[in-house]
Parts: C-alpha cells; structure tokens; sequence
C-alpha cells in the first residue's frame, strides 16, 4: 500500500513539476524525445464551429419515462458546456419508433405541465427524487436493451409528443442545435419507404415551432440482420428525395439540413450502399453521414486502446470514404455522424475509463486533419458503455476532455508533425500532435495557436518546440489519470494540472484553468497523458 501511495505521489508531482516549467529546462532522464515541426503561416483547413458534437441515444424513448432524465438539470448542465454542438437523436433504436399522435403516456410524478413546450426551462426540469428514482430504474432497463442488441431481436417503439416536447426543450435550454433520426424501416409493400408516420411529426414539430434537422435511417447496411430488410443504395438515395420533397413544401423546414445515410464505416457491401446512395439521393442532403468505432466492444483490450496502429486505422477509412464522395459527389461536406471507441455498446472498464481518452481525442485531431466537418460523439447518454457521464450522471474522463477541447480549440487546422530524435526512432508512433488556431471565444486573442498533445506509453516524452513556439508563454491543460502507471488507465477520474476534476454541484463545474509557463524550448509530456497546450503569443499568420 505504501508502494501505491509512492507512486501516485510521484505522478503528482511529475506533472505540477512539468506544469510549472522546470521540465522545460531539464527533462528526466529516462525521457524520450520527438521534435515537433509546425506551419503557422497557413491554413490547413477550418472545420465547423460544432465540430465536436453529441448524441442522445433513441433507447431513452424505448420506455418513454426515461426520456425525462432530459429534465436533469446536472446533465443539463454538463450538455450546456459542450455547445456550441449539434446534438442527435438517433441510433438503432430509431428504425423501430412510430410516432404516435395519441397520447398514451400517462404522467405519475405529479406535474401533468411539464411537457408544455412555452414553459421556462426552469420549469421543465426533473424534481430530484424523480431523478435518483429513474437513474435506478435506469440501470436495469440498460441490461435489458443489451440482452435485446445481442438477441438482435428489436421490438417496435411508440413515442408521443410528450418525448419530442421534451427533447426539443432540452436541445433549446442547452443551445444544441436537435438532428432528429426518423424510422426508415416503414416500407411499402414495393420496399420504398413509407413516410406517412414521419409526416406526422413533421407537421406537429412544425405546429409547436420546433426548429431541428433531420436524418433518415441508422445503418442501413444491417437492415437485414436487425429487420430481414435489405434496402439499397440506390433507393435509400430515392427515400431520401422523398423526404427532402415533403421538407420544401414546409414553411418550416423548407430550407432545414438533412442528413444521411448514417452508414457504418466503408469495407464491401457498404462501399457499394454508399455509392449507389450518393448516386441518387446526393441533391437531397446537406452532408454525407457515415460511422466509426475502431473494435468490437466485446473482445476489446486495453493494449488496443492505446495501439498507434489502431489509432491510425480511422485515417485509412475517412480516405476511403473522402474518394468515394469525391467520385460521386464532388464538393459534398463528410460527417463522423456516430462515433466512439468500441462498437457493440463499447468495452465496458474501457470505453467508460481514462484510457478511452487516447481515441477520443486522436480521433477528433485526425478528422479535422483530413477534412472531416463534424464528429458526433455516442452518446452523451443512452444505453452502452461508452457515455460521457455515468449512471449517476456524473462526468467521465471523456467529459472532461471533450469540455476542454470545446474551450481550447478553434476552427481552423493547422499542419504540425513530429520527427524523432536520433536516439529515439520508436518514440515518434507513440507521441501524437496536432495543432488548431485556438478558440477565440475561449477569450485568446489573435494568433494565439492550441497544440494537441498524447503520449501513449508510460515514458514521459520532451518535445522539442520549433523557434517561433519557443518564444510564446504557454498556457499548460495537462490530463491525466488519478492513479499512476497502467493501473491508472482503467480508472474513471481524472486530473487536470494534478488536481482532480468534479463538479462542485449539480449546477456548476469547476474551474478548468491552465497554468501558465514561461518561454521555452521544449516542453515535458507525461507518460500516458493527454495534453492542451496553448501559446498565447504565437502570433501565427494564419490565425491573425
């Protein structure tokens, strides 16, 4: 035990100690080292204010009572820190809603006003005993969802408006913008897509003012094993032009986005559902939707979680993705629709822990690198294993990170790589970098530049700035595990500048601030952390 305490002792204190500058004079010994190499005159390319957004998982309304936990004002809270985003509603859950205009979903808690869409959102929130009552229920209701995902046996859903007030009150008291996932397994009986229930909502989406967009279908390409339903490309392309037609005729919606064909990530069958789609349905959409989780949730390991090979392997597939849209529709914007570290439902001890934070955020500094517009994260809350809160709607790891990004980073890409130093070839896969204008609403100015920082391995890494980083003050955002080595990986806290991150209440979260470093010309990486860091007075060309 006191071996333990040692240790975490040390791991503090490595990373106050880098944090406070004297890593930057003199690194540890057993330190390995990259050089980082930056282009700060140009542009890479800029990428949408919501970049980073989020998912509501549709198996909240698989039992309707649960869509009230929409009401928390924790999560509330911690959704409203995010923005701006666009928030999803959707998954596999969503090809098996029918809206039902009925209302069949009869209140009990006592407050038969609360889906009143004029109502403050001060109003619309969930009283605290309803709260700790459905989290519980919760927690069971996510077991029985999984043993229905592994049967792939999907029973049919109603919802009412009842849900969809509640989720619009949530994306309107949070400032998300709601992309609403409708049911695309309402067939005919010539297999073209029935849209008389999506009509329906439409048309009382509209009566109540609702402002949203809309995607049609979850992953097609497993219709047939989740439905018996095999749909091509071609005419999802033609279901989507059918949806587009019934938004133009809406005062509402005329001009809203649409988007699709949410498949999963391109090899075989989907390549093809994916050309003959943009072939017929490209006019329709405003961007081209696609999934990516990098393994399978139920044979995951930690080592592939912090495997460069693994990491690198989303490259591969935005490229496959990019020159099939580049073929068929030039020009069209490409969309991380639904993305997260395991698919399955994730890797439980995994996807939920510190160490899910290495994929995360490779992923995002990837996808803006290569040209992706949007990545939507699953999920914020839903069944799984891979939220960004727990049960208890508190923040993982993931949270945090994402929160610090959103604050940190800016639009615009900048092109930044690493060479290693000669004595340390290896070094290079396991330190990744990527570098953005920082945020000018984060409150920096003018050619301020945000480096993006992970080490992979349990070594600490120096890296060697280029001379006009050297010169800039340094605003240091260091994440790491609260408890060290690989031990540290499976825990679901974490540490900001080695003091540990929790909200103070319901309604607030902690103060994230960097501690600032003076000019230097090289900068300490903790073994397997996560890193932001900000110069300040950079002064770069392509952010001024």
């Amino acid at each position: 035990m006191l071996g333990r305490r040692t240790m975490l002792c040390a791991a503090v204190i490595l990373v106050v100690c880098c944090v406070r500058g004297c890593c930057f004079n003199a690194a540890p010994g057993p330190a390995a080292g990259v050089q980082v190499r930056a282009d700060l005159d140009r542009a890479a390319r800029e990428v949408d204010p919501r970049f980073l957004s989020v998912a509501v998982d549709a198996s909240l309304v698989a039992e309707e009572k649960f869509m009230n936990m929409l009401g928390s004002p924790k999560l509330r809270t911690l959704a409203r820190a995010l923005t701006p985003s666009y928030l999803r509603f959707g998954g596999t859950q969503q090809d098996f809603m029918v809206f039902n205009t009925e209302k069949v979903f009869t209140q009990s808690h006592g407050y038969d006003d609360l889906q009143k869409p004029e109502d403050s959102c001060e109003k619309m929130e969930l009283p605290p005993l309803l709260e700790e009552r459905l989290k519980k229920q919760w927690t069971q209701q996510q077991l029985l969802l999984r043993k229905e995902d592994l049967q792939r046996k999907y029973r049919r859903v109603k919802f009412t408006e009842y849900s969809v007030d509640l989720l619009n009150s949530f994306a309107n008291c949070t400032e998300m913008d709601l992309i609403f996932g409708l049911n695309a397994l309402l067939r005919t009986s010539d297999n073209t897509w029935n849209s008389s229930n999506a009509r329906s909502l439409i048309r009382y989406c509209e009566s109540k003012q609702y402002r949203m967009s809309w995607e049609l279908g979850n992953e097609p390409n497993s219709y047939e094993k989740k439905a018996g339903i095999r749909v091509e490309g071609s005419q999802l392309g033609e279901d989507f032009v059918q949806l587009r037609e019934i938004l133009r005729k809406s005062k509402l919606y005329h001009d809203t986005g649409l988007y699709g064909p949410d498949i999963s990530q391109p090899r075989d069958h989907r390549k093809d559902l994916l050309q003959g789609f943009l072939s017929t349905g490209s006019e329709a959409i405003d961007a081209c939707t696609w999934h990516h989780y990098y393994v399978d949730g139920r044979t995951a390991t930690l080592a592939e979680f912090i495997s460069p090979k693994v990491l690198d392997s989303l490259g591969a597939k935005i490229s496959e993705v990019l020159e099939i849209i580049r073929l068929v529709s030039p020009g069209m914007k490409s969309w991380l629709g639904e993305s997260s570290t395991a698919y399955g439902g994730g890797a439980d001890g995994l996807s939920n822990a510190f160490v899910a934070g290495f994929m995360w955020l490779d992923k995002l500094g990837l996808s803006a690198k290569m040209g992706l517009d949007i990545v939507i994260r699953q999920v914020l809350i839903g069944s799984g294993t891979y939220h960004l809160v727990d049960d208890n709607l508190d923040p993982l790891p993931d949270y945090w990170l994402s929160v610090l990004h959103k604050r940190l980073v800016g639009p615009v890409v900048l092109t930044v790589d690493i060479l290693p130093a000669p004595d340390h070839q290896n070094q290079t896969k396991k330190v990744r970098v990527y570098l953005h204008c920082a945020n000018r609403n984060g409150g920096y100015s003018k050619g301020a530049v945000t480096l993006i920082a992970m080490n992979l391995a349990a070594r600490p890494s120096r890296l060697s700035l280029p001379a006009e980083l050297s010169l800039s003050t340094v605003e240091a955002f260091v994440l790491q595990s609260d408890q060290p080595g690989e031990e540290g990986l499976y825990s679901r806290s974490v540490m900001l500048n080695g003091k540990l991150l929790q909200m103070l209440d319901d309604r607030t979260l902690p103060e994230l601030k960097g501690h600032i470093v003076p000019p230097a010309d090289r900068l300490m990486l903790p073994g397997f952390s996560l890193a932001f860091y900000v110069f300040t007075e950079a002064q770069a060309a392509a952010c001024l």
